[in-house]
């Protein structure tokens, strides 16, 4: 009788143990969730401001504007301005203009 009531008290030590730590393995894998939530919500919002920036560094007029300030361009006249035909992958010819 002694003898089963060891072997319950070992087991019963045993489960225990277990209980505790997958409790804590639970704790840590759910703080660790919450740091890489909290890093993918920073990516996310500075993956935003990452594409407005880049959309306003690519506006037209901003391009446009440095071009004729700090390089000096300038549109061509009208008649340096050549007209090109493609031919598209069905056969069919694309032509393609320069704006005016």
């Amino acid at each position: 009788m002694t003898r089963i009531n060891i072997l319950l008290t070992l087991i019963l030590v045993a489960c225990a143990l277990s209980v505790v730590t997958s409790q804590h393995k639970a704790r840590k894998l759910f703080v660790e969730l919450e740091n890489e939530q909290s890093l993918a919500q920073r990516l996310s919002v500075e993956w935003g401001q990452l594409q407005l920036e880049q959309s306003t560094w690519a506006m037209h007029t901003r391009v446009e504007k440095i071009a004729t300030e700090q390089l000096h361009m300038r549109l061509p006249d009208a008649s340096r301005v050549q007209i090109l035909s493609l031919m598209a992958p069905g056969g069919s010819a694309v032509s393609i203009e320069a704006p005016k």
